[in-house]
């Protein structure tokens, strides 16, 4: 669905999209694999790079979004059996984009994988909004803090057949081992993937970590300085507390483990609360403007970021022979995903200039 939106957004919460979603893009899209600068790649199994951020920022911010944007339709009279509808017909669709993501340009239906990122946001989505429909902020607090626990328990006090209890090594833990008994067809590693079943339960805490920092924007009588404050005090209680807990439940993207639900939304509650008070108290936000763009037209700007790199593919392998190579290559390869980036931006910025954002 398009809809010409005149109405103000929060522009703070558009430019966080639209720089996670830019970020997300580039690290996606390197001109060769094998040259790449270690802080844009993943991690290989326990740490965290600032990679490992982008997808629990995005995650995040879909938390936060929910709150703003139920609480509106809330508030002017929509009823929550007809938004019960609206979210499982978006969810839905996002997810069936995934699939499509994956699938494209082959379509080797044999090889179909089921998970995947927009796979995840759609279900992360999908939970918190009903969630945020059906229980109150302190339930929602409750059951994310719940998640994290469970989760911690699981993964360290169930035995795994084969292997034994809290072995946490690729392909080798409880998730999946679980994953490969429930998900059908082509997992991302072959006996795991990182956007299995079991480890979106505690993806669905971190929606829920950014519905509750929507919960401290919506207050109307508190001044933004004073929540500004409380985005720093939070974040950071959460970052030291999914640093400790990162001792005994090591910090893992792949597992999305309890400790990198904390860090990450730690994290991100802290970089969005700079952004809040940059743009929001002190009216600085031209400087945004990219991040703006991207942020209005966000899984847009993802699918066009995922469709460009296999029809680019002949020029790929031609700007690979000519320039990556030798002392330059990772320079060269990350320019390469920046101008991927950049051509993404160009059909957005159109949509955008036209005050059009396509709602999925």
């Amino acid at each position: 669905m398009i809809q010409n939106i005149g109405v103000r957004r929060l522009v703070s919460l558009d430019a966080f999209r639209g720089f996670t979603i830019a970020a997300m893009i580039i690290v996606n899209t390197p001109g060769s694999w094998d040259h790449v600068y270690a802080p844009l790649r993943h991690a290989s199994w326990h740490g965290i790079t600032p990679t490992d951020c982008i997808f629990p920022f995005f995650i995040f911010i879909v938390g936060i979004s929910i709150t703003l944007s139920y609480r509106k339709m809330l508030t002017a009279g929509r009823p929550k059996v007809a938004l019960v509808g609206k979210t499982l017909k978006r969810a839905v669709l996002i997810f069936l984009i995934g699939i499509f993501l994956g699938l494209f340009p082959d379509f080797a239906f044999e090889e179909i994988r089921i998970p995947g990122v927009l796979q995840r946001i759609a279900v992360v989505f999908l939970v918190c909004a009903l969630l945020y429909l059906y229980t109150s902020w302190q339930q929602q607090a409750i059951i994310g803090s719940a998640l994290l626990l469970l989760y911690w328990v699981a993964l360290i006090g169930v035995p795994v057949p084969g292997v034994g209890t809290g072995v946490l090594e690729p392909g080798k833990n409880l998730a999946a081992w679980i994953d490969s008994l429930l998900i059908p067809g082509t997992m991302w590693q072959g006996t795991w993937d990182p956007e299995g079943i079991v480890s979106t339960f505690p993806a669905i805490a971190t929606g829920v970590s950014g519905m509750l920092v929507g919960k401290l924007l919506a207050i109307e009588d508190m001044l933004h300085e004073r929540k500004v404050i409380w985005l720093y005090a939070g974040g950071l209680s959460a970052f030291l507390l999914g640093s400790a807990w990162g001792w005994v439940f090591p910090i893992n993207k792949n597992l999305w483990t309890s400790s990198y639900v904390l860090y990450t939304a730690g994290l991100a509650t802290m970089v969005f609360g700079s952004l809040f008070f940059i743009i929001e108290v002190l009216k600085y936000s031209a400087w945004a403007k990219v991040g703006l763009v991207f942020g209005a037209n966000a899984i847009t700007a993802y699918v066009i970021g995922g469709l460009l790199p296999e029809l680019l593919g002949s020029l790929n392998t031609w700007y690979v022979q000519q320039f990556v190579e030798g002392d330059w290559a990772k320079a060269f390869s990350l320019i390469w995903a920046i101008g991927v980036c950049i051509l993404c931006y160009i059909p957005i910025y159109v949509l955008y200039k036209k005050r059009i954002f396509i709602k999925i």
